[in-house]
């Protein structure tokens, strides 16, 4: 709290968990301890063709020079491509899906569907879904159709959805960031522009997972 001076005491202001930082780690210990509950954490990033990340590396000899690069107007393929990634702390493993478009909340309940499905295959009866406040997440549409997913599971058997929100701007509760800062280092090419299936290789090859097919919307 500020002092009537304006002038700092010197003493830091415990900063208190939220009701939403607390939930999600009651939910995490809660998946540690059972084995059938599969705890997952959710994002959406954009892969650029054109941007280049930042990067700091030692060397005795030329350093590396990442050069600006521009896809031409020529080009048929998009600048861009979106990507849905869970990561699964326990087995240290990404899932991705790319997408044809940009997350929406008709897309998000697809990649919704195929993890369930996938989860379901493997015995879990149920997913501890962590992520944050994107509009794709909390829409109406995305809400009824967890509930409706379910409230199936409930009477026919599959895998069911527990969703924990973060608490807004906290990107450091969500350990799936760091991983696409490493892998966008990981995958960047000095000078060439990557085609989109070229990039997409690389960035599931550096992941260790699947190349699955393209989430495509009605309109792409």
């Amino acid at each position: 709290m500020p002092v009537g001076n304006g002038r700092s005491t010197g003493l830091s202001v415990p900063i208190l968990p939220t009701p939403e930082k607390k939930r999600r780690d009651r939910l995490i210990r809660f998946a540690e301890h059972h084995p059938d509950i599969a705890l997952g954490f959710e994002d959406e990033v954009w892969w650029s063709r054109e941007a280049q990340p930042q990067m700091h590396t030692w060397c005795e000899e030329t350093p590396l020079h990442l050069v600006e690069k521009q896809v031409s107007r020529k080009d048929p393929e998009a600048k861009a491509i979106a990507c849905y990634g869970l990561y699964l702390p326990t087995l240290n493993q990404m899932l991705l899906r790319f997408v044809c478009g940009r997350p929406v909340s008709a897309v998000t309940c697809l990649f919704l569907a195929w993890l369930t499905t996938s989860f379901a295959a493997q015995g879990k009866r149920a997913l501890v879904l962590v992520w944050d406040n994107a509009s794709w997440h909390i829409s109406q549409e995305v809400r009824q159709w967890i509930r409706a997913h379910n409230r199936t599971v409930k009477h026919g058997g599959g895998c069911r959805l527990i969703i924990c929100r973060l608490p807004s701007k906290s990107p450091w509760l969500n350990p799936i960031e760091p991983k696409w800062v490493h892998g966008k280092r990981a995958v960047s090419e000095p000078v060439r522009t990557l085609a989109v299936a070229e990039l997409m290789q690389r960035i599931c090859t550096y992941y260790n997972c699947a190349l699955e097919d393209l989430i495509v919307q009605e309109d792409c």
